[in-house]
C-alpha cells in the first residue's frame, strides 16, 4: 500500500462527507467500523450513514490540514486536523478537530475500519 493511495482515499472520503454522499460513504466505511466521537460516544457505520441519510448531519465547510500518514503492511493510520462548520440535528458544529482514522486494504478497496475525533478548539 502506498501513501498516495491513502491521500486519494482521504480526499474522496472528505468530499463524500461534505456532500453527504451516502453511496460513497457506504463503500468506504467497513461494515464493522467503530468510531469514537468527541463526546465519548462510539458510533457504527450504520449510525453514521443514517445521520447523513436523514439530513441530521449538514456540513457547510470542511478544511483538512496537518495530515500525517503511517502505512503499516495492508493498513494505514491517518492523523489529520479538520476545521469544520455545520450542524447536527440543527445544533451548530463549529470547531477544529483532530481525527485519527485506520484504513485497511480489502481486495481492491480501501476501507476505514476505525476512527476517533477530539475537539481542539
Amino acid at each position: 500500500m502506498e501513501k498516495a493511495a491513502i491521500v486519494t482515499a482521504e480526499i474522496e472520503l472528505l468530499t463524500a462527507i461534505k456532500t453527504a454522499d451516502v453511496e460513497v460513504l457506504d463503500k468506504m466505511l467497513h461494515q464493522d467500523l467503530l468510531f469514537n466521537m468527541p463526546d465519548g460516544q462510539t458510533i457504527t457505520k450504520e449510525f453514521d450513514l443514517q445521520s447523513y441519510r436523514s439530513g441530521k448531519m449538514k456540513i457547510d465547510s470542511l478544511e483538512a490540514f496537518d495530515q500525517v500518514i503511517n502505512v503499516i503492511d495492508d493498513s494505514a493510520v491517518v492523523a489529520v486536523t479538520i476545521s469544520l462548520k455545520g450542524t447536527y440535528d440543527q445544533n451548530p458544529i463549529n470547531g477544529v478537530f483532530r481525527y485519527i482514522r485506520v484504513w485497511k486494504q480489502f481486495n481492491e478497496n480501501l476501507k476505514v475500519i476505525a476512527g476517533s475525533c477530539t475537539q481542539l478548539a
